[in-house]
């Protein structure tokens, strides 16, 4: 079963293809928290929950009887039609984790029809889970910003960083780039060393470097040190339009 949590349409807000219109489809349910993260959220019933900026579409718990099922593909043909695109546009799957859904055959079907329609198929994922090339050769024409997790998340190493995922990305996708998020007080020594481990797994693989925040306060806070890191060490930087733009509204 796969679920969605809404879509929208409007500019990716971060990485190597910001500016551009894109239409999101953010599906719900993730295989991390990422407490460390700090962004809060409180249900409906009160609970004041941490995570990262889309805690809405990871926990299950407290948010899932407002993700819609999807069991066939005429829904997500459905909603791209609904947006009445006078132009092929990226179409972009985040969350949560979209490649929990990477097998179901809905997903599948869909990414075959965009393609043949000419749209640019783009995945947000943590890289901590793969693809089957070979089955679904669809993936071999669709981009992944690989959001690897670092220690700032406070998920264990070996649940964030699998190698042979990010090699077999890299390898078989048609373009990746990695996307970490950094706040400012975690620069330092020890941020550099992880960094270096993870992009030394696929070192042809572009670097982009985006502040760490919920809203529109902390990502300002956490820009201006981030920049000086990039400029020192090479990586591009990336903003996070949609929250500089909006703060913390959802659907943009």
């Amino acid at each position: 079963m796969m679920y969605l949590v809404e879509h929208f349409y409007s500019i990716q807000g971060e990485g190597k293809y910001s500016g551009r219109p894109s239409l999101f489809f953010r599906f719900g349910g993730c295989n991390m928290k990422c407490e460390g993260f700090a962004c809060q959220e409180i249900a409906e019933d009160g609970t004041r929950l941490l995570g990262c900026d889309t805690i809405f579409a990871v926990n299950r718990e407290h948010f899932c009887k407002n993700w819609k099922s999807i069991t066939d593909v005429q829904q997500f043909l459905d909603i791209l039609e609904s947006y009445k695109l006078s132009h092929v546009t990226d179409i972009v799957f985040t969350g949560g984790e979209p490649l929990l859904y990477a097998n179901e055959a809905v997903l599948v079907a869909f990414l075959e029809l965009l393609h043949a329609d000419g749209h640019r198929i783009f995945f947000e994922t943590n890289g901590s889970l793969g693809v089957d090339f070979e089955k679904f050769p669809i993936y071999k024409e669709c981009e992944f910003a690989l959001s690897v997790k670092l220690e700032n998340s406070a998920e264990p190493e070996k649940k964030r960083i699998n190698k042979e995922v990010l090699k077999s990305l890299t390898s078989n996708a048609k373009s990746c780039f990695f996307k970490f998020s950094i706040g400012r007080d975690s620069l330092g020594q020890e941020l550099e060393d992880e960094l270096q481990n993870i992009i030394d797994i696929t070192p042809q693989t572009e670097v982009y470097c985006m502040p760490l925040g919920g809203s529109k306060e902390e990502v300002e806070e956490n820009s201006e040190p981030l920049v000086e890191f990039c400029k020192r060490k090479g990586y591009n930087f990336s903003d996070r339009l949609h929250i500089r733009i909006w703060d913390k509204k959802k659907g943009v």
